[in-house]
């Protein structure tokens, strides 16, 4: 082949690479700073300042700002700030604007949220033209007004916070049940024991309800001198005995401090609950709420279900602080205290119910019932709340824990077999259905009673014995389990379910604490005859709260009616909860025959009939066992009110009974709390 030929075939094939390299590198224009800018803001959405300083940081800027300072601080700057929801937006600038240009401002808009609220400022961002590694691209001039407005090098950015005040729960009359007072706080001066360490040491633990390596660990602190108060524990002011031994250990003394304070104590634990340290579970749970590692939270009770309204907002503050003094304030936020709640309830009834109950397992409910307005819930045992707030030790924890009484559980919010005490209710439905007629009665001999047949042996029993017939009237008096097992029979599983899904059985109680629903059965039907007949004299798989226990006698007060159980004082949403749940007529025949349980030298109730008090109510034993041929423990009942007045009614339920006296021994209590 020509040679000549062979290299101009060579020569083309080079213009021709040429060209195509030329077209391509036409074909590729350089980044532009609005392409840089994107993917700056893009990292700095997600916080990766790393990645914002290696790759996009011009060379004078990563000069004068370590990566220390920047990697390290910023990340922590919008952590302490506690910025969240950031927005940077910007105006791409037209190709006009920086072709042929080496440096460029693009202004910026930046919005987030702090602690102590919202910040929003524009700035500019400059960018430059570098070449690094042979490449010509744009670098972003870092200024510390991005990350801030007003923020230079060397200034000190302070973040400070107000935190609010817990607001009070007060009872119907102002009385504090959940206050913001004084506590004291003891502690040792170290240098002041005089020599007698061991023997302080192990006296203040004993008093405090510490251990002697718990009191050396805060008193071996690093901060710790010999003349230096070094706080060992909070302790209530009211508590003279335990104060008066303390103030005779040399080096001991005492503090006064602000603390969460229960006037009330144990009476009121229950419902009011206390407040303590956010646990970590928690603060993740109440994310974004502004709560801290610092802060306190409702534990139980209202405390806890009122905790939105009593904890306030905290309020804030961020300022620069500059070299010269001058400071600049970046955002601020008004602290908002908590707000005050006044409840229904009675604090000096409280207390006279819980004081009737010491000593007893079981629980109680006051209402005032025309209004519906909760007076007293009490669950007996109890605790002291103070000692949660002011710091319970181990060892005083445990022994509550492993108290066979049981006092660290809410026996109000349970449910329990309400025994004779629904037999109003059973003869309400079946007067109300047609089934039961006033004046109607039931032929009954001997003490028990069964069907025979599909029961075996199974019988119903009852206390008072009165062969022939037995009017309603009697039978509610003497509380004949047998009647009322035959007026459930007679009506039938459907109507007496649909009764008692009238009087709220099955439903959740239109009240602010929750409280286990009463139920009907296991299953919500009686469709076993032994089941049912059991179930209208309240045994059974019946279980009754003892709040919707009381609040079903208020339909006959209030004509047929059933309130709506309210805790909020001046609640809006006050008024019935069941309407017409019987007939005015069938409501004031049940009211005749409860006043007559205890008006009556044999009624069950008698035990209350008191001088000037013509009190109305059922008493009611509810023995819990598996078989019937066994003897298990017994439940006492009694519900009670003033039919003249009709501005309290009262439920109490004492747990164990058997060997006290049966519901006689609730009947006396209840007297008591009248009287």
């Amino acid at each position: 082949m020509d040679r000549r030929y062979i290299l101009k075939k060579i020569s083309s094939i080079i213009v021709m690479l040429l060209l195509a390299i030329g077209l391509l590198s036409a074909c590729q224009k350089d980044v532009s700073p609005n392409e840089r800018l994107k993917e700056y803001v893009q990292l700095w959405n997600k916080g990766n300042f790393k990645k914002m300083y290696i790759n996009y940081l011009s060379s004078s800027s990563k000069e004068e700002y370590k990566t220390a300072d920047f990697v390290d601080r910023y990340p922590k700057v919008y952590k302490d700030l506690e910025v969240d929801n950031l927005k940077i937006s910007y105006k791409p600038l037209k190709e006009d604007d920086y072709k042929k240009k080496d440096k460029v401002n693009i202004p910026v808009q930046v919005s987030f949220n702090t602690f102590a609220g919202p910040v929003k400022y524009s700035t500019k961002v400059l960018l430059t033209k570098e070449e690094k590694d042979k490449k010509s691209n744009w670098y972003i001039n870092w200024n510390p007004a991005l990350i801030l407005p007003g923020l230079a090098k060397g200034d000190k950015i302070v973040p400070t916070t107000e935190d609010p005040k817990r607001g009070e729960i007060r009872d119907r009359s102002g009385q504090g049940l959940a206050v913001n007072g004084t506590v004291y706080q003891i502690g040792v001066t170290p240098g002041k024991m005089g020599g007698n360490e061991s023997e302080v040491k192990a006296q203040l633990a004993k008093l405090l309800g510490l251990s002697v390596e718990e009191i050396d660990q805060k008193l071996n602190a690093s901060w710790v001198k010999p003349d230096l108060f070094v706080p060992i524990k909070k302790i209530a002011t009211n508590n003279q005995s335990v104060l008066e031994k303390l103030y005779k250990l040399p080096g001991v003394d005492k503090q006064n401090t602000t603390g969460r304070v229960y006037p009330f104590g144990a009476a009121t634990a229950h419902l009011i609950g206390y407040i303590g340290p956010i646990s970590a579970e928690e603060l993740k749970e109440e994310s974004g709420k502004g709560y801290t590692a610092n802060s306190v939270i409702g534990k139980r009770g209202l405390e806890q279900l009122y905790e939105d309204r009593l904890r306030g907002i905290a309020g804030g503050k961020i300022t620069i602080q500059k070299a010269d003094g001058t400071v600049k304030v970046i955002a601020q936020k008004e602290v908002q205290n908590g707000e005050n709640i006044n409840i229904t309830i009675d604090a000096k009834l409280q207390e006279k119910i819980y004081n009737q109950m010491k000593g007893s397992a079981g629980t109680a409910a006051a209402i005032q019932p025309t209004t519906g307005e909760v007076l007293s819930l009490v669950s007996s045992p109890s605790f002291d709340p103070n000692d949660f707030v002011l710091g319970m030790s181990n060892s005083e924890y445990n022994k509550l824990e492993k108290d066979p009484m049981q006092p660290l559980i809410n026996r109000f919010a349970l449910s329990y077999a309400p025994g004779s005490s629904i037999k109003p209710i059973t003869a309400a439905i079946a007067l109300q259905n047609g089934t039961l007629k006033p004046n109607s009665t039931k032929t009954i001999n001997g003490k028990s009673w069964g069907k025979g047949g599909s029961w075996g042996d199974y019988k119903v029993s009852r206390v008072h014995v009165e062969n022939g017939p037995v009017s309603l009237s009697d039978a509610m008096m003497y509380s004949d389990n047998i009647y009322f097992a035959q007026t459930a029979l007679d009506m039938g599983g459907d109507k007496f379910v649909k009764g008692l899904k009238d009087f709220g059985f099955g439903e959740q109680l239109p009240f602010d604490y929750p409280l286990k629903k009463s139920q009907i059965s296991s299953d919500g039907t009686l469709n076993k005859e032994i089941l049912l007949a059991d179930s209208g004299y309240g045994q059974g798989q019946v279980q009754m709260n003892i709040l919707h226990l009381a609040d079903t006698y208020t339909a006959f007060i209030n004509n047929g009616n059933i309130v709506k159980p309210t805790i909020k004082m001046n609640d809006k949403n006050a008024g019935v909860w069941k309407e017409n749940v019987i007939s005015p007529e069938n409501a004031k025949t049940v009211a005749s025959l409860l006043r007559k349980v205890v008006a009556d030298p044999r009624g069950t109730g008698h035990g209350a009939d008191l001088p000037n008090i013509a009190l109305a109510g059922k008493t009611g034993t509810a023995e819990l066992k598996s078989s019937k041929k066994e003897k298990g423990k017994e439940n006492g009942l009694f519900v009670a009110y003033d039919q003249n007045k009709k501005d309290v009614l009262v439920a109490v339920l004492i747990e164990g009974v058997e060997k006290g006296g049966g519901s006689h021994l609730v009947v006396q209590k209840v007297a008591n709390i009248f009287k």
